[in-house]
Protein backbone atom coordinates (compact mmCIF):
# COMPACT_ATOMS: atom_id res chain seq x y z
CA UNK A 1 0.00 0.00 0.00
CA UNK A 2 1.34 3.22 -0.83
CA UNK A 3 1.68 5.66 1.74
CA UNK A 4 0.85 9.09 1.32
CA UNK A 5 1.08 12.19 3.50
CA UNK A 6 -1.92 12.72 6.16
CA UNK A 7 -3.45 16.26 7.39
CA UNK A 8 -6.40 13.83 9.19
CA UNK A 9 -6.00 12.99 12.69
CA UNK A 10 -3.41 10.66 13.70
CA UNK A 11 -0.11 9.46 11.71
CA UNK A 12 0.78 6.26 11.26
CA UNK A 13 4.10 5.71 10.22
CA UNK A 14 3.02 2.23 8.51
CA UNK A 15 0.35 4.19 6.45
CA UNK A 16 1.94 8.04 6.56
CA UNK A 17 5.13 9.93 5.81
CA UNK A 18 5.79 11.54 8.85
CA UNK A 19 8.56 13.02 11.09
CA UNK A 20 10.85 10.84 13.36
CA UNK A 21 9.18 11.36 16.90
CA UNK A 22 11.83 9.08 18.57
CA UNK A 23 14.25 11.81 20.51
CA UNK A 24 10.49 13.57 21.17
CA UNK A 25 9.05 10.97 22.89
CA UNK A 26 12.56 10.03 24.60
CA UNK A 27 12.32 13.62 26.37
CA UNK A 28 8.82 13.49 27.02
CA UNK A 29 9.50 10.08 29.03
CA UNK A 30 12.67 10.96 30.61
CA UNK A 31 11.99 14.90 31.43
CA UNK A 32 8.33 14.38 32.81
CA UNK A 33 7.14 10.92 33.83
CA UNK A 34 9.77 9.10 34.71
CA UNK A 35 10.02 12.44 37.51
CA UNK A 36 6.45 11.43 38.15
CA UNK A 37 5.24 15.20 36.46
CA UNK A 38 1.81 16.27 35.93
CA UNK A 39 1.86 18.59 32.57
CA UNK A 40 -0.39 20.31 30.36
CA UNK A 41 0.53 19.69 26.37
CA UNK A 42 -1.25 22.70 24.96
CA UNK A 43 -0.48 23.35 21.44
CA UNK A 44 -2.04 25.15 18.54
CA UNK A 45 -4.75 23.08 16.86
CA UNK A 46 -3.37 20.35 14.51
CA UNK A 47 -0.25 20.20 16.53
CA UNK A 48 0.24 16.39 16.13
CA UNK A 49 -0.26 16.32 19.66
CA UNK A 50 -2.77 13.00 19.31
CA UNK A 51 -0.01 11.51 17.39
CA UNK A 52 2.47 11.90 19.51
CA UNK A 53 0.39 10.39 23.08
CA UNK A 54 -0.46 7.48 20.92
CA UNK A 55 3.40 7.12 20.22
CA UNK A 56 3.43 7.93 24.13
CA UNK A 57 1.29 4.84 24.83
CA UNK A 58 3.85 2.47 22.55
CA UNK A 59 7.19 3.47 23.84
CA UNK A 60 5.93 3.72 27.83
CA UNK A 61 3.94 0.24 27.70
CA UNK A 62 6.95 -1.70 28.98
CA UNK A 63 7.84 0.56 32.61
CA UNK A 64 4.50 1.50 32.93
CA UNK A 65 0.85 0.90 32.92
CA UNK A 66 -0.34 3.81 30.11
CA UNK A 67 -4.01 4.72 30.12
CA UNK A 68 -5.13 6.89 26.70
CA UNK A 69 -8.61 8.62 27.46
CA UNK A 70 -10.17 11.25 25.02
CA UNK A 71 -12.77 13.60 26.24
CA UNK A 72 -14.36 14.04 23.21
CA UNK A 73 -15.98 10.65 24.04
CA UNK A 74 -17.91 12.69 26.52
CA UNK A 75 -20.71 14.15 25.42
CA UNK A 76 -22.67 17.60 26.43
CA UNK A 77 -25.03 16.05 28.29
CA UNK A 78 -23.12 13.74 30.39
CA UNK A 79 -21.32 17.26 31.86
CA UNK A 80 -24.76 18.21 33.46
CA UNK A 81 -23.53 17.31 37.35
CA UNK A 82 -21.22 15.21 38.89
CA UNK A 83 -22.93 11.64 38.80
CA UNK A 84 -23.71 12.16 34.92
CA UNK A 85 -19.79 12.60 34.12
CA UNK A 86 -17.67 10.37 36.65
CA UNK A 87 -20.19 7.80 34.64
CA UNK A 88 -18.77 8.59 31.71
CA UNK A 89 -15.53 9.00 32.97
CA UNK A 90 -15.34 5.65 34.47
CA UNK A 91 -17.42 4.26 31.26
CA UNK A 92 -14.32 5.48 29.37
CA UNK A 93 -11.93 4.44 31.72
CA UNK A 94 -12.92 0.70 31.71
CA UNK A 95 -13.03 0.82 28.14
CA UNK A 96 -9.59 2.22 27.56
CA UNK A 97 -8.17 -0.80 30.46
CA UNK A 98 -9.97 -3.44 28.42
CA UNK A 99 -7.54 -2.32 25.51
CA UNK A 100 -4.01 -2.70 27.37
CA UNK A 101 -2.13 -5.85 28.39
CA UNK A 102 -2.16 -6.33 32.07
CA UNK A 103 -2.85 -9.48 34.76
CA UNK A 104 -5.36 -9.53 37.07
CA UNK A 105 -7.31 -7.00 34.90
CA UNK A 106 -11.06 -7.48 36.33
CA UNK A 107 -9.37 -7.47 39.65
CA UNK A 108 -7.50 -4.37 39.19
CA UNK A 109 -10.78 -2.81 38.23
CA UNK A 110 -13.88 -4.20 41.03
CA UNK A 111 -13.79 -1.02 42.37
CA UNK A 112 -14.31 1.57 39.40
CA UNK A 113 -16.32 -1.27 37.79
CA UNK A 114 -18.80 -1.16 41.00
CA UNK A 115 -18.95 2.68 40.95
CA UNK A 116 -19.85 2.23 36.79
CA UNK A 117 -22.46 0.18 38.09
CA UNK A 118 -24.30 2.49 40.26
CA UNK A 119 -24.08 5.65 38.05
CA UNK A 120 -27.47 7.92 39.61
CA UNK A 121 -25.10 7.93 43.12
CA UNK A 122 -21.85 8.77 41.50
CA UNK A 123 -19.68 11.96 43.35
CA UNK A 124 -16.56 13.09 42.29
CA UNK A 125 -14.89 12.03 45.31
CA UNK A 126 -16.32 8.44 45.25
CA UNK A 127 -14.53 8.40 41.84
CA UNK A 128 -11.51 9.16 42.71
CA UNK A 129 -11.27 6.79 45.74
CA UNK A 130 -12.35 4.20 43.33
CA UNK A 131 -9.22 5.26 41.30
CA UNK A 132 -7.31 5.67 43.95
CA UNK A 133 -7.62 1.77 44.42
CA UNK A 134 -6.43 0.45 41.09
CA UNK A 135 -3.52 2.97 41.00
CA UNK A 136 -2.67 1.12 44.38
CA UNK A 137 -3.41 -2.40 42.86
CA UNK A 138 -1.37 -1.66 39.40
CA UNK A 139 1.77 -3.81 38.81
CA UNK A 140 3.50 -1.01 37.17
CA UNK A 141 2.83 2.57 38.01
CA UNK A 142 0.06 4.36 36.26
CA UNK A 143 0.13 7.14 33.66
CA UNK A 144 -2.72 8.62 32.77
CA UNK A 145 -3.03 10.69 29.70
CA UNK A 146 -6.16 12.57 28.46
CA UNK A 147 -6.41 13.81 24.97
CA UNK A 148 -8.45 17.13 23.59
CA UNK A 149 -9.21 18.02 27.65
CA UNK A 150 -10.08 21.06 26.84
CA UNK A 151 -13.12 19.88 25.47
CA UNK A 152 -14.71 19.67 28.77
CA UNK A 153 -13.53 22.88 29.43
CA UNK A 154 -16.30 25.09 29.96
CA UNK A 155 -17.83 22.98 32.38
CA UNK A 156 -17.73 23.85 36.02
CA UNK A 157 -17.62 19.53 36.56
CA UNK A 158 -14.38 19.69 35.39
CA UNK A 159 -12.61 22.46 37.03
CA UNK A 160 -13.52 20.33 40.16
CA UNK A 161 -12.33 16.99 38.22
CA UNK A 162 -9.24 18.86 37.82
CA UNK A 163 -8.83 20.24 41.75
CA UNK A 164 -9.46 16.95 43.21
CA UNK A 165 -6.61 15.61 41.00
CA UNK A 166 -4.59 18.32 41.91
CA UNK A 167 -5.59 17.20 45.36
CA UNK A 168 -4.48 13.80 44.84
CA UNK A 169 -1.05 14.27 43.70
CA UNK A 170 -0.38 16.62 46.78
CA UNK A 171 -1.17 13.82 48.92
CA UNK A 172 0.38 11.24 46.72
CA UNK A 173 2.46 9.96 50.41
CA UNK A 174 -0.56 8.96 51.86
CA UNK A 175 -3.03 8.06 49.05
CA UNK A 176 -2.01 6.02 45.82
CA UNK A 177 -2.66 8.49 42.46
CA UNK A 178 -1.57 8.22 38.98
CA UNK A 179 2.28 8.44 38.78
CA UNK A 180 1.99 11.13 35.93
CA UNK A 181 -0.73 12.81 34.08
CA UNK A 182 -0.66 14.56 30.89
CA UNK A 183 -3.46 16.65 29.66
CA UNK A 184 -3.52 17.71 25.59
CA UNK A 185 -5.52 20.23 24.66
CA UNK A 186 -5.34 24.40 22.71
CA UNK A 187 -6.21 25.67 26.27
CA UNK A 188 -3.63 25.75 28.71
CA UNK A 189 -5.06 24.76 32.45
CA UNK A 190 -5.09 28.56 33.63
CA UNK A 191 -7.12 29.49 31.16
CA UNK A 192 -9.53 27.01 30.69
CA UNK A 193 -12.17 29.49 32.26
CA UNK A 194 -11.41 31.79 29.60
CA UNK A 195 -14.18 29.24 27.95
CA UNK A 196 -16.42 29.70 30.59
CA UNK A 197 -16.82 33.48 30.77
CA UNK A 198 -14.99 36.60 30.08
CA UNK A 199 -14.53 38.53 33.51
CA UNK A 200 -11.71 39.86 33.81
CA UNK A 201 -10.61 39.06 37.84
CA UNK A 202 -11.71 34.80 36.97
CA UNK A 203 -10.14 33.81 34.33
CA UNK A 204 -6.54 32.79 35.50
CA UNK A 205 -7.65 31.37 38.24
CA UNK A 206 -6.13 27.95 37.66
CA UNK A 207 -7.60 24.43 39.33
CA UNK A 208 -4.27 22.44 38.96
CA UNK A 209 -1.35 24.88 39.38
CA UNK A 210 0.91 21.61 40.01
CA UNK A 211 1.77 20.98 36.34
CA UNK A 212 5.07 21.39 35.12
CA UNK A 213 6.51 23.56 32.21
CA UNK A 214 5.88 21.14 29.16
CA UNK A 215 9.43 22.69 27.51
CA UNK A 216 9.34 20.05 24.17
CA UNK A 217 9.71 21.39 20.99
CA UNK A 218 6.73 20.10 18.95
CA UNK A 219 7.88 21.92 15.53
CA UNK A 220 9.41 20.03 13.23
CA UNK A 221 13.52 21.20 12.10
CA UNK A 222 14.67 21.31 8.56
CA UNK A 223 16.68 18.30 9.51
CA UNK A 224 13.47 16.66 10.65
CA UNK A 225 11.38 17.72 7.26
CA UNK A 226 14.14 16.80 4.82
CA UNK A 227 14.76 12.99 7.15
CA UNK A 228 10.86 12.65 5.95
CA UNK A 229 10.83 13.53 2.76
CA UNK A 230 13.95 11.08 2.14
CA UNK A 231 11.26 8.45 3.06
CA UNK A 232 8.88 9.51 0.11
CA UNK A 233 11.94 9.90 -2.50
CA UNK A 234 12.80 6.39 -1.70
CA UNK A 235 9.28 5.22 -2.57
CA UNK A 236 9.15 7.87 -5.41
CA UNK A 237 12.37 8.76 -7.08
CA UNK A 238 11.59 12.29 -8.06
CA UNK A 239 15.31 13.34 -7.38
CA UNK A 240 14.50 16.34 -5.65
CA UNK A 241 17.00 17.96 -3.63
CA UNK A 242 15.88 17.42 -0.58
CA UNK A 243 18.10 19.60 1.58
CA UNK A 244 16.99 22.70 -0.47
CA UNK A 245 13.03 21.62 -0.47
CA UNK A 246 13.10 20.54 3.69
CA UNK A 247 14.63 24.27 3.58
CA UNK A 248 12.19 26.10 2.03
CA UNK A 249 9.22 24.77 3.19
CA UNK A 250 10.63 25.14 6.91
CA UNK A 251 10.38 29.16 5.78
CA UNK A 252 7.12 29.00 4.99
CA UNK A 253 5.44 27.24 7.65
CA UNK A 254 8.56 27.59 10.64
CA UNK A 255 7.99 23.70 11.35
CA UNK A 256 4.21 23.79 12.04
CA UNK A 257 3.49 20.07 11.73
CA UNK A 258 -0.29 20.16 9.74
CA UNK A 259 1.01 23.12 7.36
CA UNK A 260 4.48 20.80 6.99
CA UNK A 261 2.12 17.79 5.93
CA UNK A 262 -0.46 20.22 3.42
CA UNK A 263 2.24 21.84 1.55
CA UNK A 264 3.66 18.02 1.07
CA UNK A 265 0.47 16.12 0.16
CA UNK A 266 -0.36 19.37 -2.08
CA UNK A 267 2.60 18.83 -4.44
CA UNK A 268 2.55 14.69 -3.96
CA UNK A 269 -1.38 14.45 -5.25
CA UNK A 270 -2.16 17.59 -6.68
CA UNK A 271 0.26 19.84 -8.43
CA UNK A 272 0.87 16.88 -11.38
CA UNK A 273 -2.65 18.23 -12.53
CA UNK A 274 -1.53 21.57 -13.02
CA UNK A 275 -0.29 22.42 -16.53
CA UNK A 276 3.27 23.84 -15.40
CA UNK A 277 4.10 20.71 -13.61
CA UNK A 278 3.84 17.78 -15.99
CA UNK A 279 5.71 15.15 -13.45
CA UNK A 280 6.37 15.00 -9.73
CA UNK A 281 10.07 15.75 -10.38
CA UNK A 282 8.93 19.13 -11.78
CA UNK A 283 6.53 19.41 -8.80
CA UNK A 284 9.63 18.96 -6.06
CA UNK A 285 11.00 22.21 -6.76
CA UNK A 286 10.70 25.86 -5.22
CA UNK A 287 8.15 26.69 -7.91
CA UNK A 288 6.50 23.80 -6.64
CA UNK A 289 6.06 24.69 -3.06
CA UNK A 290 5.15 28.20 -4.26
CA UNK A 291 2.25 26.84 -5.94
CA UNK A 292 1.49 24.61 -3.21
CA UNK A 293 0.98 27.88 -0.95
CA UNK A 294 -1.26 28.84 -3.06
CA UNK A 295 -3.24 26.27 -3.29
CA UNK A 296 -3.60 26.08 0.95
CA UNK A 297 -3.85 29.79 1.45
CA UNK A 298 -7.54 29.32 -0.97
CA UNK A 299 -8.46 26.36 1.15
CA UNK A 300 -10.98 26.85 3.91
CA UNK A 301 -9.23 24.20 6.50
CA UNK A 302 -10.26 24.13 10.51
CA UNK A 303 -7.19 25.59 11.20
CA UNK A 304 -7.65 29.03 9.16
CA UNK A 305 -11.31 29.00 10.12
CA UNK A 306 -10.13 28.71 13.88
CA UNK A 307 -7.88 31.40 13.64
CA UNK A 308 -10.14 33.73 11.88
CA UNK A 309 -12.58 32.83 14.93
CA UNK A 310 -10.15 33.98 17.87
CA UNK A 311 -9.39 36.92 15.99
CA UNK A 312 -13.08 37.88 16.33
CA UNK A 313 -13.48 36.83 19.61
CA UNK A 314 -10.35 38.67 20.53
CA UNK A 315 -9.90 42.39 18.99
CA UNK A 316 -7.02 43.17 20.75
CA UNK A 317 -5.02 40.08 19.02
CA UNK A 318 -6.33 41.50 16.10
CA UNK A 319 -4.89 44.58 16.51
CA UNK A 320 -1.63 43.89 17.64
CA UNK A 321 -1.07 41.46 14.27
CA UNK A 322 -3.04 44.33 12.03
CA UNK A 323 0.35 46.47 13.53
CA UNK A 324 3.15 43.80 13.44
CA UNK A 325 1.85 43.59 9.75
CA UNK A 326 1.04 46.57 7.86
CA UNK A 327 3.22 49.65 10.05
CA UNK A 328 5.99 47.09 10.83
CA UNK A 329 5.36 47.70 14.51
CA UNK A 330 7.68 46.68 17.34
CA UNK A 331 5.80 45.26 19.97
CA UNK A 332 8.12 43.87 22.86
CA UNK A 333 7.05 40.18 24.31
CA UNK A 334 5.43 39.96 27.91
CA UNK A 335 3.41 36.89 28.29
CA UNK A 336 1.42 38.68 31.30
CA UNK A 337 -0.07 40.81 28.18
CA UNK A 338 -3.72 38.91 27.79
CA UNK A 339 -4.22 39.57 23.75
CA UNK A 340 -0.05 38.31 23.51
CA UNK A 341 -0.87 35.34 25.71
CA UNK A 342 -3.83 34.42 23.98
CA UNK A 343 -2.04 34.47 20.67
CA UNK A 344 1.18 32.96 21.95
CA UNK A 345 -1.90 29.61 23.61
CA UNK A 346 -3.18 29.46 20.20
CA UNK A 347 -0.02 29.60 18.37
CA UNK A 348 -0.34 32.29 16.03
CA UNK A 349 2.24 34.61 17.71
CA UNK A 350 5.60 33.42 19.26
CA UNK A 351 8.67 35.57 20.86
CA UNK A 352 10.94 35.94 18.73
CA UNK A 353 14.17 38.01 19.83
CA UNK A 354 12.13 39.55 22.65
CA UNK A 355 9.52 40.61 19.77
CA UNK A 356 6.09 39.46 18.71
CA UNK A 357 5.65 38.04 16.01
CA UNK A 358 3.62 36.02 13.97
CA UNK A 359 4.29 32.26 14.29
CA UNK A 360 4.98 31.59 10.25
CA UNK A 361 5.12 32.90 7.04
CA UNK A 362 2.12 31.19 6.15
CA UNK A 363 -0.59 32.38 9.06
CA UNK A 364 0.89 35.67 7.79
CA UNK A 365 -0.25 35.29 4.68
CA UNK A 366 -3.25 34.00 5.21
CA UNK A 367 -3.78 36.66 7.85
CA UNK A 368 -2.92 39.28 5.08
CA UNK A 369 -4.92 38.21 2.77
CA UNK A 370 -8.29 38.72 5.00
CA UNK A 371 -6.86 42.48 6.32
CA UNK A 372 -6.68 43.43 2.13
CA UNK A 373 -9.67 41.59 1.47
CA UNK A 374 -11.67 43.79 4.29
CA UNK A 375 -9.47 47.06 3.29
CA UNK A 376 -10.45 46.09 -0.34
CA UNK A 377 -13.91 47.21 -0.77
CA UNK A 378 -13.60 50.34 0.32
CA UNK A 379 -10.09 51.08 -1.26
CA UNK A 380 -9.21 53.27 -3.77
CA UNK A 381 -5.96 51.68 -4.33
CA UNK A 382 -7.41 48.39 -4.59
CA UNK A 383 -9.69 49.63 -7.67
CA UNK A 384 -6.88 50.87 -8.94
CA UNK A 385 -4.79 48.01 -8.91
CA UNK A 386 -8.15 45.94 -10.07
CA UNK A 387 -8.62 48.25 -13.48
CA UNK A 388 -4.69 48.31 -14.38
CA UNK A 389 -4.04 44.68 -14.01
CA UNK A 390 -4.27 43.20 -17.70
CA UNK A 391 -1.62 46.41 -18.51
CA UNK A 392 1.10 44.68 -16.61
CA UNK A 393 1.00 41.04 -17.53
CA UNK A 394 2.78 40.81 -20.82
CA UNK A 395 3.34 37.03 -21.84
CA UNK A 396 2.42 35.73 -18.56
CA UNK A 397 5.06 37.74 -17.24
CA UNK A 398 4.65 40.32 -14.93
CA UNK A 399 6.11 43.72 -15.73
CA UNK A 400 6.88 45.14 -12.28
CA UNK A 401 8.93 48.37 -13.82
CA UNK A 402 5.61 49.26 -15.32
CA UNK A 403 3.37 48.58 -11.39
CA UNK A 404 5.77 50.73 -9.75
CA UNK A 405 5.55 53.49 -12.63
CA UNK A 406 1.86 53.01 -12.52
CA UNK A 407 1.54 52.76 -8.56
CA UNK A 408 3.84 56.45 -8.42
CA UNK A 409 1.09 57.99 -10.45
CA UNK A 410 -2.21 57.14 -8.77
CA UNK A 411 -0.50 57.57 -5.02
CA UNK A 412 0.50 61.09 -6.37
CA UNK A 413 -3.00 61.85 -7.72
CA UNK A 414 -4.89 60.29 -4.81
CA UNK A 415 -2.84 60.65 -1.51
CA UNK A 416 0.00 62.93 -2.19
CA UNK A 417 -1.46 66.01 -0.06
CA UNK A 418 -1.70 63.56 2.95
CA UNK A 419 0.60 64.24 6.02
CA UNK A 420 3.42 61.58 7.28
CA UNK A 421 1.50 60.31 10.05
CA UNK A 422 -0.63 58.91 6.94
CA UNK A 423 2.26 57.72 4.81
CA UNK A 424 3.80 56.07 7.58
CA UNK A 425 0.21 54.73 9.02
CA UNK A 426 -0.79 53.51 5.43
CA UNK A 427 1.98 53.72 2.62
CA UNK A 428 2.61 50.57 2.81
CA UNK A 429 -0.41 48.96 3.12
CA UNK A 430 -1.73 51.59 0.08
CA UNK A 431 0.98 49.73 -2.36
CA UNK A 432 -0.34 45.72 -1.31
CA UNK A 433 -3.82 46.71 -1.64
CA UNK A 434 -2.38 48.34 -5.12
CA UNK A 435 -0.51 45.05 -5.69
CA UNK A 436 -3.11 42.12 -4.34
CA UNK A 437 -5.42 42.63 -7.76
CA UNK A 438 -2.67 42.54 -10.16
CA UNK A 439 -0.95 38.88 -9.13
CA UNK A 440 -4.48 37.37 -7.33
CA UNK A 441 -5.60 34.05 -8.58
CA UNK A 442 -1.96 33.43 -10.09
CA UNK A 443 1.04 34.81 -7.59
CA UNK A 444 1.32 35.61 -4.66
CA UNK A 445 3.32 37.63 -1.89
CA UNK A 446 4.30 37.70 1.55
CA UNK A 447 6.78 40.01 3.95
CA UNK A 448 9.70 39.36 4.47
CA UNK A 449 9.84 39.01 9.07
CA UNK A 450 13.40 39.33 9.39
CA UNK A 451 13.69 42.84 7.63
CA UNK A 452 10.25 44.56 8.81
CA UNK A 453 9.96 46.99 11.30
CA UNK A 454 8.36 50.67 11.57
CA UNK A 455 10.78 52.12 8.78
CA UNK A 456 11.87 49.27 6.47
CA UNK A 457 9.66 46.39 4.81
CA UNK A 458 10.71 43.93 2.45
CA UNK A 459 7.69 42.59 -0.24
CA UNK A 460 8.86 38.86 -1.88
CA UNK A 461 6.33 38.47 -4.60
CA UNK A 462 6.03 35.26 -6.84
CA UNK A 463 4.70 35.30 -9.95
CA UNK A 464 4.51 31.72 -12.15
CA UNK A 465 8.04 31.24 -11.00
CA UNK A 466 9.73 34.62 -10.81
CA UNK A 467 10.86 36.20 -7.98
CA UNK A 468 10.35 40.06 -7.33
CA UNK A 469 12.19 41.60 -4.18
CA UNK A 470 10.63 44.79 -3.22
CA UNK A 471 11.58 46.72 -0.75
CA UNK A 472 9.09 49.35 1.16
CA UNK A 473 11.23 52.36 3.03
CA UNK A 474 10.28 54.82 4.90
CA UNK A 475 13.16 58.07 3.64
CA UNK A 476 14.65 59.47 5.91
CA UNK A 477 17.97 61.34 4.96
CA UNK A 478 20.30 60.69 1.68
CA UNK A 479 22.48 58.43 3.90
CA UNK A 480 19.63 56.16 5.16
CA UNK A 481 18.47 56.06 1.76
CA UNK A 482 22.40 54.71 0.56
CA UNK A 483 22.03 52.12 3.34
CA UNK A 484 18.42 50.82 2.12
CA UNK A 485 20.06 50.06 -1.41
CA UNK A 486 23.15 47.93 0.40
CA UNK A 487 20.29 46.54 2.56
CA UNK A 488 18.48 45.53 -0.72
CA UNK A 489 21.26 44.27 -2.59
CA UNK A 490 22.84 42.26 -0.13
CA UNK A 491 19.12 40.61 0.06
CA UNK A 492 18.95 40.34 -3.78
CA UNK A 493 22.39 38.49 -3.02
CA UNK A 494 20.40 35.54 -0.47
CA UNK A 495 17.43 34.86 -3.12
CA UNK A 496 20.14 34.60 -5.83
CA UNK A 497 18.67 38.12 -7.82
CA UNK A 498 20.46 40.41 -9.72
CA UNK A 499 17.72 43.39 -10.04
CA UNK A 500 15.07 44.52 -7.18
CA UNK A 501 12.40 47.32 -6.68
CA UNK A 502 12.60 50.20 -3.47
CA UNK A 503 9.83 52.17 -3.26
CA UNK A 504 10.86 55.09 -0.99
CA UNK A 505 8.23 57.37 0.91
CA UNK A 506 10.20 60.45 0.86
CA UNK A 507 8.80 63.68 3.50
CA UNK A 508 11.55 65.73 1.68
CA UNK A 509 9.74 68.74 -0.14
CA UNK A 510 12.49 68.78 -2.81
CA UNK A 511 12.31 65.18 -3.48
CA UNK A 512 11.98 64.29 -6.98
CA UNK A 513 8.60 62.22 -7.23
CA UNK A 514 8.62 59.21 -10.30
CA UNK A 515 10.96 55.69 -11.24
CA UNK A 516 14.51 55.90 -12.38
CA UNK A 517 16.88 52.90 -12.40
CA UNK A 518 20.31 52.56 -10.61
CA UNK A 519 22.88 50.53 -10.12
CA UNK A 520 24.29 49.15 -7.01
CA UNK A 521 27.39 47.09 -7.03
CA UNK A 522 26.25 44.15 -9.68
CA UNK A 523 22.48 45.16 -8.99
CA UNK A 524 20.04 47.10 -11.06
CA UNK A 525 17.86 48.87 -8.08
CA UNK A 526 14.10 50.38 -9.85
CA UNK A 527 13.84 53.28 -7.21
CA UNK A 528 10.16 54.73 -7.09
CA UNK A 529 9.96 57.44 -4.91
CA UNK A 530 7.06 58.84 -3.71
Amino acid sequence: MRREFNTEGQCESDFHYMVKLDERIKNIKEQYIDKRKYIVMNKGRQYGKTTTLMALVEYLKNDYVVLLMDFQEIGTAEYKDEAAFTNAFAQIFIETFAQIKVEKKEELLQEVTAFAENPENGTLRKLFICLSAVCAKSPKPLVLLIDEADSAANNQVFIDFLSLLRKYYLNRRQKATFYSVILAGVYDIKNLKLKMRQEEDEQYNSPWNIAAKFKIEMNFSADQIAQMLQEYEKDNQTNMDINTIAKEIYEYTSGYPYLVSAICKIIDEELSDIGSFSNKSDAWTREGIAAAVNILLKENIPLFDSMIKQLHTFPDLRNIIEEILYQGKIIPFSADVKSVNIGMMFAFLKEENGRVAISNRIFEMRLLNMFITEDAIHSEAFRCGERDRTYFIQNEKLNMDLVLEKFVEHYTDIYGNNNEKFIEDYGRKLFLLYLKPIINGTGNYYLEAQTRDARRTDVIVDYRGEQFIIELKIWHGNEYNERGEAQLAGYLDYFHRKKGYLISFNFNKKKNIGVKTITFDDKTIVEAVI
